[in-house]
């Protein structure tokens, strides 16, 4: 004789019942439904822990039952209703219930909305984009899905993202390489960002500050927050910049004068190419191009110096312009990196690719109503970006920097100081 081993189904109560019964018409509504009757019975078992049995005589409880309240809990990116019961301690105060704090605590509607408008869904549609019309659940007042309400709690989580990233601790990493490069949002505003490059090939968003433009007194209030948050100045890296002055001024205020400083090559070939005429371009490109693949400095620098002798004639400004810098130009060839690791780090790409991000990510905003909005819309996208970032690719060669860079740091270390003189 054959046992029947299946165990038989707990039979559902209320409003679970009801979406079983429809569950062929609104899967969703059987999905809300289990959850608001699971939360329940969660919050019955805490009013039971601190009140004891329904209609039961506990001497040492806590608290005592106090009727029920509606409260709204998030749910596809809005909130529902939902019945709750209330307790009150023997003294007349209101009794949390943990497990309703808890449900309450995740912030899944403020995740619902970043994410949303990182992907350039609009506040407008903000509502459509989590509830159908058409659909089981409704959207209408007090749900939480108007562009007002998503709108709030992107300004809420994206001021709590551009806090922490401000704030982070940065004496833990192991930060080889820093990009800095600036973001033109408006006539009168930019922001000049910060990544670094750890000695793993992991890249990390560092810092962010706003500025009317790329001057030196903006770029140095980057580094200081750098330093601030446990960026140690005495330790060498390689900076990677676009080619301003102010940036390479900035760094050598803050972290000495002989500061390795990479300015990027393809910026100079594209500003050199542009200033000539279109003769001359591909022989322009193809003489620059043969330099950044020396591996001898001096070979580099010579090949390029009789460019600009053969341009001084006819173009001295882009002859001065090639000079310009020469020595920033070569500071990859000069600490003798692999060619691999010298095409990594000899541009901003890293930097032109997150904001490549940025600008997809603010694609819908029409208006910056400030420089602190511009902050938070940058920042989310900064850390959108990171969520894309792959290590370096010749991250496997990141030990020869490591070695140049202490190399470097010792032979300033040794280098005699120069006698101060005594007045006559």
């Amino acid at each position: 004789m054959k046992r029947n081993i299946t165990l038989p189904t707990a039979a559902a109560s209320g409003a679970l019942e009801e979406a079983f019964a429809d569950v062929q018409e609104s899967f969703e509504r059987l999905c809300l439904a289990a959850g608001m009757e699971a939360l329940g019975a969660m919050m019955e078992a805490d009013v039971e822990a601190a009140c004891g049995p329904r209609h039961g005589r506990v001497e040492e409880r806590e608290a005592h039952r106090w009727g029920s309240t509606r409260g709204r809990i998030g749910f596809h990116g809005g909130k529902v209703a939902v019945e709750r019961p209330r307790i009150r301690t023997v003294d007349a105060r209101e009794m949390a219930k943990p497990n309703w704090d808890r449900a309450m605590s995740e912030d899944w509607l403020g995740r619902w909305a970043m994410n949303l408008m990182l992907i350039n869904v609009s506040t407008r549609r903000f509502g459509r984009a989590v509830r159908l019309p058409e659909g089981d659940v409704p959207a209408g007042h007090g749900s939480g899905v108007s562009k007002s309400a998503a709108s709030r709690r992107f300004v809420a989580l994206s001021t709590e993202k551009l806090d922490a990233l401000m704030s982070a601790n940065l004496s833990d990493l192991d930060l080889l390489v820093i990009q800095i490069d600036g973001l033109h949002v408006s006539d009168d505003l930019v922001l000049v960002a910060a990544i670094g490059i750890d000695g793993k090939g992991g890249k990390h968003p560092l810092a962010l500050v706003e500025g009317a433009t790329e001057n030196a007194a903006t770029v140095q209030a980057l580094l200081d927050n750098l330093v601030e948050r446990g960026l140690d100045p005495a330790v060498a890296r390689l900076f990677i910049v676009d080619g301003a002055k102010a940036l390479s001024k900035a760094i050598r205020a803050t972290f000495g004068k002989d500061s390795l400083i990479q300015r990027c090559q393809i910026h100079k070939a594209r500003n050199i190419v542009d200033r000539l005429p279109k003769q001359l371009h591909a022989s322009t490109r193809r003489v620059l191009r043969q330099a950044w693949e020396l591996d001898d400095a001096g070979k580099a620098e010579k090949l390029i110096r009789n460019l600009a002798r053969r341009l001084d004639q006819d173009r001295p400004g882009v002859a001065a312009s090639i000079l310009e810098g020469l020595d920033e130009i070569l500071t990859v060839v000069r600490l003798k990196l692999p060619v691999q690791l010298r095409r990594s780090l000899a541009c901003t790409n890293i930097a032109e690719n997150m904001k490549g991000t940025i600008r997809r990510v603010t694609r819908n905003v029409k208006r910056w109503r400030n420089s602190k909005m511009a902050l938070r819309w940058v920042a989310a996208g900064m850390i959108e970006a990171a969520k894309g970032f792959r290590k370096l690719k010749a991250h496997k060669r990141l030990p020869v920097l490591g070695a140049a860079l202490i190399a470097h740091q010792q032979r300033l270390a040794a280098k005699p100081v120069a006698p101060a003189s005594r007045a006559a």
